[in-house]
């Protein structure tokens, strides 16, 4: 996969191209099922097949106050549609002028002078251009005039769950805490990634170090509490270590009168070394229980022992999905 910009260069792409439209957050099933059908018809012209995201979520700049939280970075973000197979990823950068201009104008820009395209994949709900007045209507109309065509694809569903899959859905599963939800959503377990800091060390001390990981404020983290999953760091001739990991998303209460800090801390079962200053992947499989203030370190360090236990069971008798 191959990564542009709209401020170029930019291949001839001579023989026209099929194109997909989105944000993409998420990268979940109904993402990947635009992506597929995408590459179908781009091996069907025998053209490249391009995705074309902003640079940013657009609710950022259009009403920032507002904006929701994402839920990936744009590292795993990439990671994730390479792993589509997609041919190429036009990042459009979005301002305050990308955010005003027509939705005309977008579509001649991009769609037809920069991507020559021959075929432009979105979800039956796409919107775009100022105000978001774009509809799937609208881009049909300008496809006909400049020589595209337009599939708007049903919205994906889960078996046995009511309703479309959505980034806002997946959202909501994730900050209840419903991680298995989530995954059935975004058709994978989710990711916290962030580099490994230094902290209080407390943990050390009463037998549970753990890795502090430093996630970026615009990232969505589940509810506080505590999860089992797996932290990953890459091994020997490029093969992925998973390590099973108890990981706590919360504030420390029993340690903090007030309000502390939002941290996540994954400890690595059955684990010794220096993980510092890694750039960490955490996946979570499931919620054991919530954030609670113990009465004192003992009751929290026999809690810990359970929380251990119950990881190391549920971590070997699922995979991590590697």
């Amino acid at each position: 996969m191959q990564v542009l910009h709209d401020a170029g260069p930019l291949p001839e792409f001579a023989g026209g191209t099929a194109v997909t439209i989105g944000a993409f957050d998420g990268v979940h099933i109904g993402h990947t099922t635009l992506i597929a059908e995408t590459r179908r018809l781009a091996a069907e012209l025998d053209c490249p097949s391009v995705l074309v995201t902003l640079d940013r979520h657009p609710a950022t700049v259009v009403r920032p106050a507002s904006a929701p939280p994402l839920l990936v970075d744009e590292t795993q973000k990439f990671e994730l549609l390479a792993a589509t197979g997609i041919d190429y990823v036009l990042v459009v950068h979005f301002d305050g002028e990308r955010s005003l201009e027509g939705s005309e104008e977008f579509v001649r820009e991009v769609l037809v002078d920069q991507l020559h395209a021959r075929y432009v994949v979105v979800g039956e709900d796409f919107h775009f251009g100022h105000r978001r007045k774009g509809d799937v209507a609208l881009l049909e109309q300008l496809g006909a005039e400049c020589g595209f065509k337009v599939v708007g694809m049903k919205l994906v569903g889960v078996p046995g769950l009511d309703g479309p899959v959505t980034s806002t859905r997946a959202r909501y599963a994730l900050a209840a805490g419903d991680v298995e939800l989530a995954a059935r959503l975004l058709g994978r377990l989710p990711e916290i990634h962030g580099v490994v800091e230094h902290g209080d060390h407390r943990g050390r001390t009463i037998g549970f170090p753990t890795a502090n990981v430093a996630v970026p404020g615009d990232i969505l983290l589940p509810i506080d509490g505590v999860y089992a999953g797996w932290y990953l760091r890459p091994g020997d001739a490029d093969q992925t270590e998973a390590h099973a990991a108890a990981i706590n998303i919360g504030r420390r209460p029993t340690f903090y009168e007030e309000s502390g800090l939002l941290l996540v801390e994954a400890h690595l079962v059955d684990f010794d070394g220096d993980l510092y200053g890694e750039q960490a992947r955490v996946r979570i499989a499931a919620r054991l229980r919530g954030e609670v203030r113990f009465d004192s370190i003992d009751a929290l360090k026999q809690q810990l022992g359970i929380d251990v236990e119950h990881t190391r069971q549920i971590c070997a008798a699922r995979e991590p999905g590697l």
